[in-house]
């Protein structure tokens, strides 16, 4: 997972230091932004997280939390294909794969 190589999990983590207090100016936790974000991406997108039963009441509220367009836009510019780095998948597995291709 290039993503968590030492250099690339460094600079990746600044992007989530830049989020600083996201979650408690929407009301809500890391968790149910990531999933409420999501959710306002567009109707067709259904997120569905991997959980243990004891975050189903934390995910399952994202569904109450309505993101303002200016902070969703916010976040899209703070994280994504040209601000991570590093790859999702190594080299012979994104071969492999039609995805995370944004080249």
């Amino acid at each position: 997972m290039p993503r968590f190589f030492a250099e690339n999990y460094a600079r990746n983590l600044q992007l989530l230091e830049a989020h600083g207090r996201t979650p408690s100016e929407a009301g809500c936790t890391w968790a149910q932004l990531a999933l409420a974000w999501l959710l306002a991406k567009a109707p067709f997108i259904v997120p569905v997280p991997g959980t243990r039963p004891s975050h189903v009441i934390e995910n399952t509220g994202a569904a109450d939390i309505l993101l303002a367009p200016p902070l969703v836009a916010r976040l899209d510019a703070l994280i994504n294909q040209r601000t991570v780095a590093g790859n999702r998948y190594n080299d012979a597995t994104q071969e492999e794969t039609d995805t995370e291709n944004f080249t």
